[in-house]
């Protein structure tokens, strides 16, 4: 079978689907989403949360932005429910002054991998918010190594258009907390259809914080989970809510 990028994004929202059930991180952001008058969602990739928000009743702006064109065709793809789509990474922001909250959910934090990019994302962000708005987002842990765990973990599968596929992950190197890895999605048979490469930023939380601070934000709380429980030497996750200083 022909096995496009489009197909990538597709099979994707399959596998991970936005589920905002209690206790969930879903449900954290979607939430805070629907207090909020304008929500700008950041790596919003095929953008399921902003058209949940939508169906769920919120009637204020919604806005994404990601680098994935193939992600941003299928969010376009939904239907027209007054939602803004762009195209970037999020150091391109130009909004300014516009949105109460930012949110950066599924871990899409640990896609910035350089020092300036994160910083530079971070000013983006904070100048997209309006004075006091909220920046949410979640990070995994570095303590937690959750790279060992894909690494010796089975094959996920799925049934894809009527064909059975697997997924799986290898781990190519953990370099100063950047962890390359490769995702092979193939049939059932063996016969490989896609290979995706990508980079994960695994950061400490002193220098999460720092940053967060150099660039305008003022922490109001850090959690282990999505439950508000504080971080401890085995929590697997850092929650972060920030204020536009």
């Amino acid at each position: 079978m022909d096995f496009t990028e489009d197909d990538v994004a597709a099979l994707y929202d399959q596998m991970y689907p936005w589920r905002p059930e209690p206790g969930t991180s879903d449900a954290f952001y979607a939430q805070a989403a629907l207090s909020a008058s304008s929500v700008l969602d950041v790596g919003c990739g095929t953008g399921q949360m902003l058209h949940q928000l939508r169906e769920a009743g919120h009637t204020g702006r919604l806005a994404g932005i990601d680098p994935d064109a193939a992600a941003l065709r299928r969010a376009r793809q939904r239907g027209d429910l007054a939602i803004e789509w762009v195209e970037g990474p999020a150091a391109e922001i130009r909004w300014a002054g516009e949105f109460e909250l930012a949110t950066m959910a599924s871990n899409g934090f640990q896609c910035l991998i350089e020092d300036d990019e994160v910083r530079a994302s971070l000013a983006a962000i904070r100048a997209a918010l309006v004075p006091g708005g909220r920046f949410l987002f979640e990070t995994r842990h570095p303590q937690a190594r959750a790279w060992e765990q894909w690494a010796a973990a089975a094959p996920s599968r799925a049934d894809y258009q009527g064909h059975p596929l697997l997924q799986s992950w290898q781990i190519e190197s953990v370099v100063d907390g950047v962890v390359t890895m490769t995702e092979t999605t193939s049939q059932a048979d063996g016969v490989i259809l896609h290979v995706g490469r990508g980079k994960l930023r695994f950061l400490d939380l002193p220098t999460l914080l720092s940053w967060l601070a150099e660039t305008g934000f003022l922490v109001e709380a850090q959690h282990g989970d999505f439950s508000g429980s504080p971080i401890t030497p085995t929590s697997r996750s850092i929650v972060i809510s920030a204020r536009a200083a």
